[in-house]
Formats: C-alpha cells, structure tokens, sequence
C-alpha cells in the first residue's frame, strides 16, 4: 500500500516537472515572440541594449486604447506625406506608396483582415509597422519630421474634435426632442418649484424651456471648444521643432485646421483643450442628471405626473408591481463617472513640467470613457422623454391644490386696496384654513373667503384661476401662452442654423 502510494506521489512529480518545463518553455518563447515583434514595431531602440522588462513594456504600452485613434492617426499620417512631398522631401513614388500603404491597412482593418493586437506598443507603431511590411523602405520614411509626441497630440485633436461634434449633434437631437413637447403643452399647467414645495403655476412648455436654455448652452460650449482648439500642432517634433522644411500651414489646411499652433513646446505639452471638453461634458451631465432627477420624482406613484415607456423601463425580480425609473437613474449615476475623469485629467496636469511626459499617455483612457458615456446618456434620455407620457390631468390638480396661486391671490387684494404685508398675512391664513378643509383656495365658496377677508369678491375665481394666473404674465421669458410661442419660435430659428 506505501509502495502504491509512493509512485502514484513520484507520477504526480513527474508530471508536475513536465508542466512546469512545458510552462518555462512556453513563457520563454512568448517572451522571446514579443521581444522580436517589439524590435520590428516600436518606434526606438538603437540606443537600448536589454530588452524591456514584459512587465514595464505591458504598463508602458497603449495599444489598448489608443486604437480608438486609428482612424485619425491614418488620416494624420496621409496629410504628413502629402506635405513631405510637395516640400520635396519625399519623391512622389514614395508618397504614393506610402499613402496607397496607409489607405491599404486602414481599409483592411475595417473589414477585419488585419487586428490590431497588443503585440505592437501604440497605434503609431502598429501602422508603422504594417506600412513598412507591406511597401518596404518607403515606409521606414513615413515619421521623417515628426515625433510620437506631435503625433499624438494630433491624433488626439483629431479625435477630440470629431466627438465635440458627434455630441453636438445628439444635444441638437435633444433639443428637439424638447421643442416638440413645448409646442404640444403650451397650455398644460402643472406647479412650478422652489426648495421642492409647489410655488407658482407655470406650464410644462416653461419647464421644458428651461432646459432647452440648459442644453442649448451646452451646444454652445461644444462650438467655443472647437474653436479654440482647432490648430494643428504637427510639425512641431518631440518638442523644438524641426531641421526639416516642413509647411505647416499646408498640412493644418489639408486637416481642416484654422493654422498650425505657433509654440512647438506648448503644442505637445498641454492638454487643456480636453481639460474644457470634460468640463463640458461634465456640465451637460450635471444637466442631464437634475432632468433626470425630476423625471424620477414625476414617476414615483407620488407624483404620477408622468409615465415612462416599457422600452425605457424595467422591472423587479421580486415585486411585480414595480415598474422602474432605470435609465433615468443610470444617468443620475454616470454623472460622477465623467465627473471623475475630469478631476483625474487635472490631477495629472497640475505637476508636470514642460515639455512633453509620460503622464500625459493618461488623457485618453478616462477621456474616451467619459466621451463614449455621455453619447450613451444623451441618445438613451433623448429616446426616454420622446417616449413619455405625461398626465396633464394629474399635473393641473397638483397645482391648485399646491396652492400655487396664492401669490396671485394676495396681488388681488392689494389691486383693490389692502397693503403687501397685510395680504400676505391674509393669504397666509387663508391656505392654514384651505389645509384644515382640505380645499383649495379655488374650491373655496365666496362666504368662506369672505370669512377671511371682507375684501374678496367673486372675481377673485377668475383672477385666482391657473389659466389667469399663467397669461397675465407675458413678459419675456414667463411662462404665458404668448410667452412661450415667442420662445418657441426662437427656438425654432436656432435648430436651423
């Protein structure tokens, strides 16, 4: 029985030994398959003579995000090449190698005969490499004068300026969205709030308003970034410029660039320009998660001032009764998420020394998070409110019996002779009295109100009235039918432009 057990144990050894050997020769040939890869697509090495540790070269690589970019580093290097050649510093043989290269690679990626895998350490490195194998030393001429470091922070406007107006877009889509419930509820009444206690009465339209003037500003803020970023900072090098005869201004034109930025130093060494595109889309999210907000209280059984479709709702796996706010929510809850990535971005700008440091290599992960998760907010809140129902009947109750024209009230008694603080005094007693009966001031007779005041005449009803209490305020920008027309058309000029 102890022999028995003694081979099976040796047996276990032997085959652990085997394991292990199989497992070092695995490793082995990995790395010494990734060390040869690395040799023929990063960008540098003549100066090293070790091979980069697996570890350091998996953390100092950012193929894994900075893919996203591809696109736009392909378009980016097209532009470069047509440039060298006009300034003769490629032939024309060569530049059309290289961008038939480069249109190649792009457009079997696109149909996904060729991956991009991390066997290459960045995006510029992995299309490198793939140009040199497919044209040979023409390629090698595609990075001639230019750096990683100006690459890159083209690649990233070019990007970045792309997504300003693909979340332009989904604001204006937004936008109308909203525009189509004002000019179907210029008439819907329902309480305006204050602190969440119903204050005055207002109209759905004016509420939605309000957050048309949000968003719209939004838009506004996506068209100052995109101008204030809008310079090429290629041809700048790793910092200093260049020895090479390079027209920038060429290049910036053929990118659809307003010039070329005119400090090489400040050119791969800032970032702000994303810094106020995340704070941007920090602010629409804030603004989006307020909407949302409310959109939750509206839905509760509460309020019921409105009812979200099936599609945009979900339910519970033990309470079948429920039927759930969560797209509203989720907005709600990625607000600190972009939030996150902009206070991520200054922390990593605020120590660093000019020019150009790895540090900045952390701008894009969060960023292109950040980006992909307010395009999702945006498209799904705009399908939520085009979907949702609201209860017009539900919301005008709620705003009588919110004594939200109790102001308007008080304006009645000073308009026939009793001092402000007296009336508000008055008012005051009135909605105590209104609360013990469970009235409202509407629903009080004339013999109940008189009570009160003496003053009180029954034209009161129809000065007191939600409809009176809305159209007599006309001034610009107040809730009134003739009001939000005014607006609306505005509004309506705006998304044409």
């Amino acid at each position: 029985m102890r022999k028995k057990n003694y081979s099976a144990q040796k047996h276990r050894k032997v085959l652990q030994t085997k394991s292990f050997l199989i497992k070092i020769k695995f490793e082995f040939y990995i790395h010494t398959g990734n060390t040869e890869v690395r040799q023929m697509a990063q960008l540098w090495g003549g100066r090293f003579t070790k091979d980069t540790d697996q570890l350091v070269y998996n953390f100092n690589a950012s193929i894994s995000f900075d893919q996203k970019f591809f696109h736009q580093d392909i378009e980016g290097s097209i532009a470069h090449t047509v440039m060298l050649a006009k300034q003769k510093i490629l032939t024309e043989e060569e530049k059309d190698a290289i961008v038939k290269g480069l249109t190649g690679i792009r457009e079997d990626v696109d149909a996904g005969k060729l991956q991009i895998t991390s066997a290459y350490e960045d995006i510029h490195s992995f299309v490198e490499a793939n140009l040199i194998d497919r044209i040979g030393d023409a390629g090698k001429k595609l990075h001639t004068g230019r750096s990683r470091n100006d690459q890159v922070a083209l690649d990233m406007k070019l990007y970045t300026r792309d997504e300003i107006s693909n979340v332009d877009d989904l604001l204006k889509d937004l936008l109308a969205e909203l525009l189509i419930i004002m000019k179907e509820n210029t008439e819907t009444y329902m309480p305006g709030f204050t602190h969440l206690q119903k204050a005055q009465p207002i109209t759905l339209a004016h509420h939605m308003g309000a957050y048309f003037e949000m968003f719209k500003r939004d838009r506004s803020r996506m068209a100052d970034i995109y101008k204030r970023m809008n310079y090429c900072p290629l041809g700048s090098g790793a910092l200093a410029g260049t020895t090479y005869p390079l027209d920038r201004e060429y290049t910036a034109s053929l990118l659809g660039f307003e010039g070329p930025t005119l400090n090489s130093m400040d050119s791969v060494a800032d970032r702000d320009y994303l810094i106020e595109f995340l704070s941007a889309l920090s602010t629409i999210m804030m603004h989006l998660s307020r909407f949302s907000e409310e959109i939750i209280i509206w839905n509760s059984n509460e309020y019921k001032f409105i009812e979200i479709d099936d599609a945009y709702s979900t339910g519970s796996s033990i309470m079948p009764q429920k039927k759930n706010p969560d797209i509203a929510e989720l907005v709600r809850g990625k607000t600190g998420r972009v939030y996150g990535a902009l206070m991520s971005l200054l922390t990593t700008m605020k120590g660093i020394p000019l020019a150009y440091n790895k540090d900045m290599q952390e701008d894009k992960e969060l960023t292109f998070d950040a980006i992909d998760t307010v395009k999702g907010c945006l498209a799904l809140f705009t399908g939520m409110i085009r979907t949702m129902k609201f209860n017009k009947d539900i919301m005008e109750k709620s705003a009588m019996h919110g004594f939200t024209n109790a102001t308007d009230a008080a304006d009645y008694l000073v308009k026939h002779g009793v001092p402000f603080r007296d009336a508000h005094s008055i008012i005051g007693h009135l909605v105590l009295t209104c609360i013990e009966k469970g009235k409202a001031i509407d629903e009080m007779s004339i013999e109940e109100l008189k009570e009160i005041s003496d003053v009180f005449e029954p034209d009161v009803y129809d000065a007191i009235s939600l409809k009176t209490c809305v159209e007599k305020r006309l001034t610009i920008g107040a809730p009134s039918k003739t009001s939000m027309e005014q607006a609306i058309v505005a509004y309506e000029a705006y998304l044409k432009e």
